[in-house]
């Protein structure tokens, strides 16, 4: 064999440098192939079906990839019922109606101007105040005579405290009083120096602004408002309040900012506290309670002279001390109740069922304490 030429050793054959050509043609080809491929497997338009696949996906039990739809953000839950709906017929929507106003000066206020202290206003025979012992007390024992009305003994389960306490008509009455809810000072500052008398009267005897209560929380609560009292018994207090907006918008009074907003706190706690009802009307006959009946004629009230021979004689029924009406058997110094004169015997608050009255001098009964501030039996 003939060994190539010095000059050319190390080129490669035209054997080889055709190989290698091809190799690279076949692999130009083989890429141009792929890009095609892939070009065609990708979406054509903003508004193909693939774009609108999310990316996410799930892993099936197969280790397959399947698409799963996750959305961007998670939908806000619409509310069952409208804001408004949700509250109809509660106290807090009866709340929103009540007008916000500024609290008017305590000038001009007197217990008087509310009538007599539990007058007989729903003209059942018996006075305000054991009506509603008689309906908040249980296990109630009542004084013969009275014609079921007295309360002599009960038990009361005290809303303002949550305690149980008994109560029994005498010395230690008073650890048991009447609370006026809406405060008279407080309604004569938010609306009812503009009232009638007789509505200031149904007011101050209304059941529905009436609860028996623990006396010395009675005695702090004073003539405040949600603003600056309210229940011990947090419990108690979404009715308290439902109670506080019940009176005010039955009787027209309105309600300061502050408290319309305390109100509004508690009752937010229990949006759905019903509202108390009272079938008691707003307006009361004050005349009625206040003036003494007049009295028949002789002429008619003398029985004829075949009667007379007929009907055996009735000795007349003594006046009771009970009523205001009988004039000569109320002491001048209580002009608001009927208190029985000093001449038939002394009494104290413990004696009489009326509390927080007008006294005027000489006080012969000695009701006003040793304050001297022109009332009664405020505490009893």
């Amino acid at each position: 064999m003939t060994s190539p030429p010095a000059g050319r050793r190390g080129l490669a054959t035209p054997a080889v440098v055709g190989a290698t050509f091809a190799a690279g043609v076949l692999g130009l080809v083989l890429l141009c192939l792929v890009g095609t491929v892939i070009a065609l497997g990708r979406p054509s338009g903003p508004g193909s079906a693939a774009e609108a696949q999310p990316a996410a996906t799930t892993s099936t039990r197969s280790g397959s990839a399947m698409p799963t739809a996750v959305p961007t953000s998670a939908p806000s839950r619409a509310p069952t019922t409208a804001p408004g709906d949700s509250a109809a017929g509660s106290a807090a929507a009866l709340l929103a109606g009540l007008p916000v106003k500024g609290r008017a000066p305590r000038t001009g206020f007197d217990r008087g101007l509310f009538g007599p202290a539990w007058a007989d206003t729903d003209r059942n025979g018996c006075d305000t105040r054991n009506d509603i012992l008689r309906r908040d007390l249980r296990n109630v024992t009542l004084e013969e005579g009275t014609n079921g009305c007295v309360v002599l003994t009960g038990t009361l389960d005290d809303p303002f405290s949550g305690r149980t306490m008994t109560f029994t008509r005498g010395a230690d009455s008073s650890a048991i009083q009447i609370d006026h809810v809406v405060a008279l000072s407080d309604a004569w500052q938010k609306g009812a120096q503009q009232w009638s008398p007789g509505r200031r009267l149904a007011f101050a005897n209304d059941p529905l602004n009436l609860l028996a209560v623990d006396g010395p929380l009675n005695m702090a609560k004073s003539d405040g408002d949600a603003a600056t009292w309210l229940p011990p018994d947090r419990a108690y207090r979404c009715r308290f309040a439902a109670r506080q907006v019940a009176v005010k918008a039955k009787y027209g009074a309105w309600v300061t900012s502050a408290e319309h907003d305390a109100l509004g706190l508690i009752l937010s706690t229990c949006p759905a506290e019903p509202v108390p009802r009272s079938d008691a009307l707003p307006e009361s006959d004050l005349g009625a309670a206040r003036e003494p009946v007049p009295a028949p004629s002789p002429a008619a009230t003398a029985p004829s002279p075949a009667a007379s021979a007929l009907t055996p004689a009735v000795p007349a029924p003594v006046p009771a001390a009970s009523s205001h009406l009988q004039g000569a058997a109320c002491d001048p110094a209580y002009p608001d109740v009927c208190i029985p004169p000093y001449s038939w015997g002394d009494l104290d608050c413990a004696d009489v069922e009326e509390r927080m009255f007008r006294v005027l001098p000489p006080d012969p009964h000695r009701f006003d304490g040793q304050d001297g501030n022109g009332w009664g039996c405020e505490s009893g």
